[in-house]
């Protein structure tokens, strides 16, 4: 069986050079053509001595999930399902902005955690995505986007927001991370790049010490009563101790603030009391707000927000002195806007199946 270049990350594949009889500036070469250059034929790899592309070909791969189906916006937004084997797809979705180009990328195929609002966490779980099959969104995706006529990457940022909860697939994701990171690889900076969590507290521990890169918390809540409702994991890790988290983390990391974000539910977590809830929360976290109005989807059983609660509860937070910013629905019409992604699932979890008997849904 060939072994997939795409799982590595420079150490690693600087050992599997060694492994192979070659020297390590072998391994910044491969990495340069398969990230850098979107290669993934080691033919075309030609400053490597042939003997070597020969030997390669023999041992080693560079595969990516293949396309599915892709699907672009009124506004601009792209979202690609890839297949990641045994009727399994992900969701991969980029978001163009004046001054940026932010990829949501999955980390997961479905997710474990039952986040109540979200349709990924209704589809069920399968199982973990591959070193290669995470990077390889950011392959794939810079493949199909090019580059501007300055041979500037359209692709600016990277968020882990997309399919999963990033935490729950650690080693993977922190490798994939790596990559990212890396001058060899894709070389954004530790401040472009965000991983998204509901709150894995011991892993966020780990991520501060590995791969400090900016933090995002799926925070949705004001009190434990809500959020145990709505994201089950807090019965886990419940605020007081997701908030003592969020400060050991900013010890390390490359922003001096989280940021909290926060969906708009009717009547569940957006009336003034639940502003002035989170005011006294977070009150000793350096952070920032987004809010995100509710992207509905079937049978999800809340509402989005009117436009003048969300308003109201903004402005409660902005005279307390926070900076708050309320997130453009993008890509809603493709199902590609927070909360929406689902992707093709073989749920392992029978969850799909469970909820809709409890439903009632045919």
């Amino acid at each position: 069986m060939k072994t997939n270049l795409l799982n590595f990350d420079l150490p690693s594949l600087t050992a599997y050079f060694a492994e192979i009889s070659e020297k390590p500036f072998r391994a910044k070469q491969v990495m340069r053509w398969m990230h850098l250059g979107g290669v993934d034929n080691f033919a075309q790899m030609t400053d490597l001595a042939k003997s070597l592309r020969t030997k390669l070909l023999d041992k080693a791969e560079i595969v990516v999930p293949e396309l599915i189906v892709e699907q672009k916006s009124h506004d601009g937004t792209r979202k690609w399902l890839l297949n990641v084997g045994t009727g399994n797809g992900i969701e991969t979705v980029f978001i163009p902005e004046d001054s940026r180009g932010t990829l949501c990328i999955s980390s997961q195929i479905g997710c474990a955690l039952e986040c109540m609002f979200c349709s990924t966490g209704r589809q069920g779980f399968n199982r973990n995505l591959s070193v290669a099959e995470i990077i390889g969104q950011l392959w794939w995706a810079n493949k199909a986007l090019g580059v501007t006529p300055k041979d500037e990457r359209v692709i600016s940022n990277v968020v882990m927001m997309g399919m999963g909860e990033p935490l729950a697939n650690f080693d993977n994701v922190v490798t994939a991370l790596r990559i990212m990171l890396d001058d060899h690889g894709y070389g954004l900076s530790r401040r472009r790049v965000t991983v998204s969590t509901s709150g894995m507290i011991p892993q966020m521990d780990r991520l501060k010490e590995e791969v400090p890169v900016a933090l995002a918390i799926s925070l949705h809540a004001s009190n434990d009563q809500v959020r145990d409702r709505i994201i089950p994991l807090n019965k886990k890790y419940p605020l007081k101790d997701l908030m003592a988290a969020c400060q050991r983390y900013l010890v390390k990391a490359p922003r001096d603030f989280i940021t909290f974000e926060y969906i708009m539910l009717k009547d569940v977590n957006d009336k003034p009391e639940h502003a002035r809830e989170l005011i006294q929360l977070v009150k000793d976290v350096p952070c920032k707000f987004n809010l995100i109005p509710f992207n509905p989807f079937p049978h999800a059983g809340f509402e989005r927000s009117d436009n003048n609660r969300i308003r109201v509860f903004r402005e409660i937070l902005q005279e307390a002195g926070f900076v708050v910013t309320v997130r453009k629905t993008r890509g809603d019409d493709i199902d590609a806007a927070c909360g929406q992604l689902a992707g093709k699932v073989k749920d392992k979890t029978r969850r799909q199946q469970k909820w809709q008997l409890v439903q009632g849904v045919s």
